[in-house]
């Protein structure tokens, strides 16, 4: 996953809240059993010397109801400005995680994000401009909604005669171009808050001109045959090739990881396993690709001073840090991404890299 929003989140500066909880109502004690989880976390974060008003922030957010089928699982974490991260996916959290320190600790959350189905961007457009969302292949309603472009001046080609019938016809083109930019526009914003795949769907004359209109947008773009803006949202078709597009889009990445990262291991070539060598290879900015076992990584330390210049945004640097805590924010602030991994593909190891750059050949060429 990329993580420029867990970028945004250590732009403030610690300590810092974090609870990932169950938050759905599955039954009539819903509600009730929902109060009790909240309360039991903030009790924790008290426990752990959370400051009072950022407990307040944090049991105000988890409190709110959540309008999904169980199981729902949330995301908070919050520090003295206030929330900071909000996040809702639709899977169950066999065991809450509750922590207060100087850098966000979110092993559960990264885990819930692989399992909870992959977020995406769909657009689905015509002429006059589209819908955009971002959506996850297990929650039946859009995470979130957008509708771009919207001109209709003359949005279908008058067929006109005489002089003023070339003058029609590019009125209506440059509004097709400036409602396909408008989405692209909305699609672009999105990716950059961390959207790998984008799927566009609806008018095939549509489709052509977002996607020269997105450019070199950092994501994987997917055309998907079918699909239109109608009204009641039911065309079994499009939700059959989104499920069969966004399955492939998150297979071939895992199976292109696992692969990668054994091809180097027994290359030994731009890979580090082990927290020591993937914190030194943060230092250099070799880091592409951080990949942990949050299981395998939990209750190990890292002590900052032997790493001069791992980026650990504004976290103290006297004491001991949770390494995956710190290599999760060190992987943030060096635009790395994080994939879950399990400690057996990583040579026994709770966490490897996959390096840009390799630093024994580069230190023989030199």
């Amino acid at each position: 996953m990329r993580t420029t929003r867990l970028a945004s989140v250590l732009q403030s500066p610690g300590p810092y809240a974090g609870v990932t909880l169950e938050v759905g109502h599955d039954d009539e004690n819903g509600d009730h059993e929902h109060q009790l989880r909240v309360r039991a976390a903030c009790e924790a974060l008290r426990h752990a010397g959370a400051d009072e008003a950022v407990v307040e922030a944090v049991s105000e957010r988890l409190s709110r109801l959540v309008g999904r089928p169980a199981p729902v699982a949330r995301t908070v974490v919050a520090n003295a400005d206030g929330v900071l991260l909000d996040d809702v996916l639709h899977a169950r959290v066999d065991r809450p995680e509750v922590a207060w320190g100087p850098l966000p600790e979110l092993g559960t959350w990264l885990t819930l994000q692989e399992a909870g189905g992959t977020p995406f961007v769909l657009a689905v457009v015509d002429h006059v401009g589209g819908d955009v969302a971002v959506c996850s292949t297990l929650v039946p309603e859009p995470l979130q909604e957008e509708s771009a472009g919207g001109e209709t001046f003359r949005v279908h080609k008058v067929p006109t005669g005489g002089w003023s019938a070339l003058r029609y016809q590019h009125v209506a083109e440059n509004v097709w171009k400036e409602n396909a930019e408008a989405v692209a526009e909305e699609i672009t914003r999105l990716v950059r808050e961390g959207r790998s795949l984008v799927l566009l769907a609806g008018d095939p004359q549509s489709r052509p001109q977002v996607i020269d209109a997105l450019g070199t947008v950092q994501a994987e773009v997917v055309e998907l045959e079918t699909g239109t803006r109608a009204e009641d949202g039911g065309d079994e078709a499009l939700q059959e090739a989104v499920r069969e597009a966004v399955f492939a889009h998150t297979a071939a990445r895992g199976l292109a990881l696992a692969h990668e990262l054994a091809e180097r291991r027994g290359r030994d070539n731009a890979v580090a396993t082990g927290v020591d060598d993937v914190a030194d290879a943060f230092v250099r900015g070799q880091v592409d690709t951080l990949l942990i076992d949050p299981v395998a990584a939990d209750g190990l330390t890292l002590d900052p001073a032997r790493y001069p210049g791992l980026a650990l945004g504004t976290a103290p640097l006297d004491a001991p840090l949770s390494a995956s805590a710190a290599l999760v924010a060190a992987a943030a602030l060096t635009s790395a991404e994080v994939a879950v991994s399990r400690a057996r593909a990583l040579g026994g190891e709770p966490v490897g890299a996959l390096l840009r750059w390799d630093q024994s050949a580069q230190a023989s060429s030199v």
